[in-house]
């Protein structure tokens, strides 16, 4: 204070203590009154966080244990894992395979599935003594890594990790007649070795164009030896079946508890969530279903498919995925023949139980539905299931002849790929035919491959048809060397889902998977469409797209498709929209072969090469982008050689030179392939 306030007088002094004494008060009030509140803050808030920290840390521990791979193998006594990478089931099944062959050698195996562990402890294999990773990698698509091996994928093109003293092995999975044959494999054997790992055996590589079975058993004969060469063992001469599943029969289970054919969450079927996916497939009941071809023997069809209220949303050139049902008729005959009571409710349990691979297929369920929804009950039997069920075989000459079918010899080569392959015998063809051949059901389940989901291209356009998916097919049916008519599951299966009757709805389980199959991002970029047969699916959908940007008033390139059936009047699909199209000016050019409507055969190719000068301007100038879908073996080769021509004389430039200028366009995402075999 100043001396001004010093001296005034008693009553201003007595006014001011008394002031004081009053705020003295108030904030004693006041700070009372927030203390007690800080500290009920403080003590509720923290009892509130009690209940999730605890949560939070019960859902983590689980978790930590199942990424390591490693612990896994220490605490099971294993010292080999077997990592794949599938989409169909036959890298996995491989790998089980050379799992199950390691007890032969005095070794453990385990498969292992690259998405559900921690790749980053790869590293550490050299904790556990004579250790081996070997991997089952299939290629997908163009190049890609398959769906679960995304992410390991991704990791290893990233890492520099030290894998010195970790020993390797690769067997990859592809097709050669695909342009990236095997590239997935390939990577992973040369990633390992510049990271310091030791290749204990060559890399292998299957071709599913020639015979990938017969591949994979020359491969692991060979591998077999090299890792008791490697590692100083000796094979034990242990040739005994061993069981990977126990049977248990259920005489008292709820129905509610079995299941049905779900692909995941029990009663999925019933109470449908997204999202949807391969584990947890949407119903979509069938709207359309229409025969596309005007005669012939073949039958070619077009379904829609209702996808509203799932929240599902699609590309133009994505792919559906759909999971059929095998032929009830097989189904029963296969029970009839082994004298089974199909409706059993069985769980088949896994006797590792540090396996997180439980049960083969979802379970419980009963014989009748694995056989229809889970099994791979159609195509012929690979050579481990001839050799496991041998021994079922009360007839020596049988049980001879299927281990002989089953062993690496060039004899039993043979007779595999006549007796087996060639004749296109399934399993219920094999009882048939060997008579003295009644294994145990469950055994003869728990080795059938997995029923895969079919892949077909969209051939319609979300912005046109949001809430529904359209597929092109023809139903696959065909006579066999034996007699017997087969039948392709999924075609056969779709072509009898008819549209909802009498309020019964017809419903087809189903995904979306995503695809680089794009139209270009600017909607004025040309584009060169080539697809022959059903090859014409994603075209459909293509060209329903540009007609819609056209209608929202966008500038749209030219849009040239080339499309090839044998018969103008049996077989040209979606003749009456595609026509419309190009009277509406969508298509500025409609190109099509009839193969068949004339002494010499036309194909695609040929008239391609009639069109020289126009794609070579739409390609070189106006920096068209091609794309082509359909047959791999053939057609997709024979096109992609029409084109290295029409550079090679258009540019003038030479073969080698034509080749490398397809290849940069296919780099830059200027020509697609969507293509199978």
């Amino acid at each position: 204070m100043d001396n001004s306030e010093m001296d005034s007088g008693k009553d201003s002094m007595e006014n001011v203590v008394e002031s004081e004494s009053v705020f003295s008060m108030l904030d004693l009030f006041l700070f009372s009154l927030i203390a007690g509140l800080l500290i009920y803050w403080l003590v509720f808030r923290k009892k509130k966080e009690e209940i999730p920290e605890y949560k939070k840390i019960q859902t983590q521990t689980p978790a930590v244990r199942e990424t390591s791979f490693i612990e896994k193998m220490k605490k099971t006594g294993k010292n080999i894992v077997v990592f794949y990478g599938s989409q169909t089931g036959t890298a996995e099944e491989f790998a089980n395979r050379l799992s199950k062959d390691s007890h032969r050698y005095g070794m453990r195996g385990m498969a292992a599935d690259p998405e559900e562990y921690d790749m980053s402890e790869l590293s550490r294999l050299t904790e556990i003594e004579n250790s081996l990773a070997v991997f089952c990698m299939a290629t997908y698509g163009e190049g890609d890594p398959t769906d679960n091996a995304q992410d390991f994928y991704d990791w290893l093109q990233e890492t520099d990790i030290d894998l010195s003293g970790v020993n390797y092995a690769v067997f990859g999975l592809g097709n050669k007649t695909y342009e990236h044959y095997n590239a997935m494999g390939k990577f992973v054997d040369k990633k390992f070795e510049e990271l310091g790992a030791r290749r204990i055996f060559d890399l292998g590589l299957g071709d599913d164009d020639s015979n990938l079975e017969e591949d994979f058993v020359s491969w692991r004969e060979q591998f077999w030896p090299a890792v008791c060469e490697h590692f100083g063992v000796e094979a034990t001469g242990d040739e005994s079946s061993i069981r990977q599943y126990e049977l248990v029969v259920h005489s008292d289970i709820g129905l509610n508890k079995v299941y049905t054919g779900e692909m995941g969450r029990l009663k999925s079927f019933e109470t449908q969530k997204p999202p949807f996916d391969p584990k947890n497939p949407f119903l979509a009941s069938v709207s359309v279903n229409r025969k596309l071809n005007k005669g012939g023997s073949r039958h070619l069809m077009h379904l829609e498919l209702d996808i509203s209220g799932s929240k599902i949303r699609y590309e133009s050139g994505d792919h559906i995925a759909v999971y059929p049902m095998n032929d009830l008729t097989l189904v029963n005959q296969i029970g009839e023949i082994l004298g089974v009571e199909l409706d059993t409710i069985i769980s088949l349990n896994n006797l590792d139980e540090e396996s997180n691979k439980k049960h083969p297929f979802p379970c419980p369920t009963t014989y009748k539905v694995a056989l229809t929804h889970y099994l791979d009950i159609t195509n012929p039997p690979r050579t481990n299931v001839l050799y496991e069920l041998a021994q079922y075989a009360t007839d020596p000459k049988d049980q001879e002849m299927m281990r002989k079918m089953a062993s690496s010899s060039a004899e039993g080569r043979a007779l595999y790929n006549s007796w087996v392959l060639e004749a296109r015998r399934n399993i219920l063809a094999i009882l048939q035919d060997i008579p003295s051949l009644r294994p145990p059901i469950d055994h003869l389940c728990e080795l059938l491959p997995r029923l895969q989901a079919r892949y077909y291209s969209i051939a319609s356009s979300s912005k046109v048809h949001p809430n529904s998916i359209h597929i092109c097919a023809v139903v696959v049916e065909y006579e066999t060397k034996t007699g017997r008519i087969n039948k392709g599951v999924a075609t056969n299966w779709l072509k009898n889902k008819v549209p909802a009757d009498n309020g019964l709805k017809s419903t087809v389980p189903m995904y979306v998977r995503k695809s680089q199959f794009r139209l270009p991002f600017k909607s004025n970029t040309p584009v060169i469409m080539i697809g022959p047969g059903t090859g014409i699916a994603p075209f459909v959908g293509f060209v329903q797209e540009r007609a819609w940007l056209k209608q929202q008033g966008k500038e749209v390139g030219e849009t040239v498709l080339y499309y090839g059936c044998r018969h103008k009047n049996e077989d040209y699909l979606y003749q009456e929209e595609l026509e419309q199209f190009e009277k509406e000016g969508v298509l500025t050019k409609l190109n099509v072969a009839f193969s068949r409507d004339q002494p010499e055969k036309v194909y695609v190719q040929h008239l391609l090469k009639r069109n020289k000068e126009h794609l070579w301007k739409l390609i070189n100038t106006d920096n068209a982008h091609i794309y082509v879908c359909g047959d791999a073996r053939n057609m997709a080769r024979d096109v992609q050689n029409t084109f290295y021509d029409i550079v090679s004389e258009m540019g003038t430039v030479s073969h080698p030179q034509a080749v490398d200028f397809i290849k940069k366009l296919m780099t830059k995402g200027r020509y697609s392939q969507d293509v199978w075999s």
